[in-house]
């Protein structure tokens, strides 16, 4: 079954297609908007998926521009469009996101594939809701959180937690956990030997593979966290990483994009078998 695709994917799609149409067309973004109420900037971020155009009538002006006729491919452009104006079901948590992590969340639902390194903390795909109220409650002095937030961000989690669980029409998740992040207490041993039986429940399901680095072994760390995810419409993968005020960023530049699959690559080589994920789990929670 194929994986749903958001208005957050369908933008990529609609940003992709226009740019294939421009280039054909022989225009640079100069000339794509000469005499147009559109800037350069706006189209270069409608071609990379970042904003949306209002209105089917400003995207009939640039299927004009580029010489696209053909009523088979207006009329698929138009529906991606229409598509891509739609509320995905995130929007409701936008106030308690930070800085970029809408836009991942986005490209999240509409993933076919996820590959994932995590070395501070357990995966937030993974985590009970236990393990993240913990989290949340531990910062929220500090952060300044309100109790609202910290519900809010919790059913968040959970919702995009949730779609691992849904069937054939789930991603599959690949992930590498550091040893070091399994044996960080958050909240006290009943919360932690709570989550290292949900991880391993998860790996009982056919789309998810979790290996972990043990402390012991010489090789290959990644200091930063990050995720890989392969869409299917359109064929992307992009790359999030976390920024230094808690925001996300974004990149499918794919020099970045093969950086870090040579990361998560070495990573993986260096990990335990996944078969071997629910012994070692077994074996901290006896010891903490």
């Amino acid at each position: 079954m194929a994986v749903p695709a958001g208005p957050t994917v369908r933008r990529l799609q609609l940003g992709s297609e226009l740019r294939r149409s421009r280039e054909k067309a022989g225009l640079t973004l100069a000339e794509a908007v000469e005499g147009l109420a559109l800037s350069v900037t706006k189209l270069y971020r409608l071609e990379n998926g970042l904003t949306a155009l209002r209105s089917a009538a400003e995207l009939h002006v640039l299927l004009d521009r580029y010489g696209v006729e053909g009523q088979e491919d207006v009329d698929f452009l138009t529906e991606l469009h229409r598509d891509s104006l739609s509320r995905g079901w995130w929007s409701r948590y936008r106030g308690v996101m930070p800085r970029g992590m809408a836009m991942y969340v986005g490209l999240e639902t509409g993933a076919r594939a996820i590959r994932a390194w995590q070395p501070n903390a357990v995966l937030p795909l993974l985590q009970t809701e236990r393990y993240v109220r913990e989290m949340l409650q531990s910062a929220k002095p500090t952060e300044e959180h309100t109790t609202e937030f910290v519900e809010r961000s919790i059913q968040l989690r959970m919702e995009r937690k949730e779609r691992l669980t849904r069937g054939a029409g789930g991603p599959d998740l690949w992930c590498v956990l550091d040893e070091a992040a399994l044996r960080r207490t958050v909240g006290g041993p009943d919360v932690m030997r709570e989550q290292y039986e949900e991880i391993i429940r998860l790996t009982a399901l056919a789309n998810v593979t979790v290996q972990i680095l043990p402390l012991n072994i010489a090789t290959y760390r990644s200091g930063t966290a990050f995720t890989l995810l392969e869409l299917e419409a359109p064929s992307l993968t992009v790359v999030r990483t976390d920024s230094g005020d808690g925001g996300s960023n974004v990149s499918d530049k794919d020099s970045a994009i093969w950086a870090f699959a040579r990361r998560f690559d070495a990573l993986r080589a260096g990990a335990l078998a996944p078969g071997e994920t629910p012994a070692l789990l077994r074996r901290i929670a006896a010891e903490i």
